[in-house]
């Protein structure tokens, strides 16, 4: 059996804590509004249509921040169709994914589902199509508190109280050709530059977040970040990342690295970022909100039939159904941004219910958690405090894609009230021997451990079998004068609350 060791020094400190590291994106795409968070006839649907069971999971996951209406969708959306009496409310294409809007659930129904949630909002505006005067009039409609045209139609509306909206998107993937309006670098940060100045004259105290690339594949990387930021560097806070992960071609062990290209874009953009607010001899440093991230089988989709000729309601998309596999994977990922977590202050799992998500439903049925539920729901649950970044001595693998990757990754919390250690092993084939020094933690015994793992790597819970995969009990675990011992299972998952 191989070992590794880790050292953990409370002086490492990365940042403390920021829950918003936690957050989720609910798009209007596929089922993740209609017939995912939404369905009136549900046997659990509250008097707004929303289904209670939905919201249970919803915070059992632990979700903080929701990024809403899209995605792709936003560059479409007109806020104004979603407010007022439903039945007032116009149809409209989507032509993101090529589906009908019914705007059922709009800006103050989705807010009050979010109160169920205990989560904040993340507006996201529209750029595509759409511009500064659509932003400031969803704005004060938003939060101004009254006495205004918008404010009082609001409040008309059944919504007296403003929903004090902190976080605001410009737009979405503006990089993008499947965007509609998708504009040059140039252009987007002379429209998100206005736009971001209007609206904090509007309240200086808002969080703006400008629209980075949209992979780190995107031939434009690194310059797009460059050129928008020129234009907008001291109107935003924030420059959005998004990435989604698959595995290619069966190559198992380099799908398990892919924390190893999340690691190189966040990099690259803070790099860029902190090139540009030299340039400008800037005092700010710029945040990254990695609104989208992900496990996401985009391959498979292009081949489908899912986006056609036919304009449907909530059709089925992009369901992906996850693997053990996809969930470690996908613990990995977060390990990442939390190791980078002194730079990425706001990341939202993408999407929440049934479109690449943790959480599926069926209509008129149950609701059930994917695999990748349960490193997310743990993660957000035990991880207190600051993070601390562990020093890691172990061994490495070959991959196709990255070369050498090291087989077991780490990152440690700690509180007041106690500490969690969260391990990934990426070892096809091995168990891992690994010792984990936390002497410097303060803490005496080890309050639970759990690990994601199956001798099928790709074994999935289903509508049929709902509980095929879960969290199993990290056996022979032991902590003995600061220093913690456990036993990896390859190709999985752990995390330790210790107190």
């Amino acid at each position: 059996m191989s070992t590794a060791r880790i050292s953990v020094d409370r002086e490492a400190v990365v940042a403390p804590l920021n829950r918003r590291i936690f957050g989720s994106f609910v798009e209007h795409l596929g089922r993740c509004v209609y017939d995912g968070i939404y369905e009136p006839g549900h046997p659990t649907a509250n008097e707004d249509g929303f289904r209670l069971d939905v919201v249970d999971l919803v915070r059992e996951l632990g979700s903080s921040t929701i990024r809403y209406p899209g995605g792709n969708f936003v560059s479409g959306f007109r806020w104004e169709d979603s407010v007022g009496p439903r039945e007032q409310r116009p149809v409209r294409r989507d032509l993101a994914w090529h589906a009908l809007e019914t705007n059922q659930v709009g800006v103050d129904e989705f807010s009050r589902w979010l109160k169920l949630t205990g989560s904040e909002l993340m507006m996201a505006v529209n750029l595509g199509t759409r511009g500064i005067e659509a932003a400031l009039d969803l704005l004060e409609y938003s939060n101004h508190p009254s006495g205004t045209a918008l404010s009082d139609q609001r409040i008309a509306n059944g919504t007296p109280e403003p929903h004090d909206i902190r976080m605001w998107c410009l737009g979405n993937e503006m990089d993008g050709p499947w965007q509609t309006g998708y504009m040059t670098a140039d252009d987007y940060g002379k429209i998100a530059a206005r736009t971001a100045q209007a609206m904090k004259a509007a309240d200086k105290n808002l969080e703006l977040v400008v629209c980075g690339s949209s992979g780190s594949g995107m031939p434009t990387f690194g310059d797009w970040e460059r050129t928008v930021l020129e234009h907008s560097y001291e109107h935003v806070d924030y420059i959005s990342c998004h990435a989604y992960y698959q595995e290619r071609g069966g190559d198992l062990a380099s799908y398990l690295a892919s924390s190893i290209d999340m690691q190189y874009f966040i990099e690259t953009v803070v790099a860029t970022a902190d090139h540009v607010g030299n340039k400008l001899k800037s005092k700010k440093k710029i945040k990254l909100s990695f609104d989208e991230w992900n496990i996401w089988y985009l391959d498979e989709h292009r081949d489908s039939d899912e986006v056609n000729d036919e304009w449907r309601y909530a059709p089925r998309q992009l369901e992906d159904v996850y693997s053990v596999a996809d969930a470690v994977v996908l613990g990995n990922l977060l390990i990442t941004l939390l190791q980078n977590h002194d730079r990425v202050v706001s990341a939202s799992l993408a999407q929440l219910v049934n479109v690449i998500a943790p959480i599926m439903t069926e209509p008129g049925g149950d609701a059930w958690r994917q695999t990748t539920f349960f490193p997310f729901s743990v993660t957000s649950r035990l991880a207190k405090g600051e993070v601390l970044k562990p020093r890691i001595d172990a061994g490495t693998y070959e991959t196709a894609v990255y070369g050498a990757a090291p087989l077991i990754d780490s990152v440690v919390t700690r509180s007041d009230d106690g500490s969690a250690v969260f391990l990934v092993n990426r070892s096809l084939t091995e168990s891992i021997e690994v010792t984990v020094d936390v002497a410097e933690l303060g803490i005496s015994s080890i309050e639970e451990a759990v690990t994601l793992w199956d001798d099928d790597v790709y074994a999935k819970n289903t509508l049929v079998d709902q509980d095929r995969v879960g969290l199993k009990s990290l056996e022979g675990a032991v902590l003995t004068n600061g220093v913690l011992t456990v036993t990896l299972p390859p190709v999985s998952w752990s995390a330790l609350s210790l107190v």
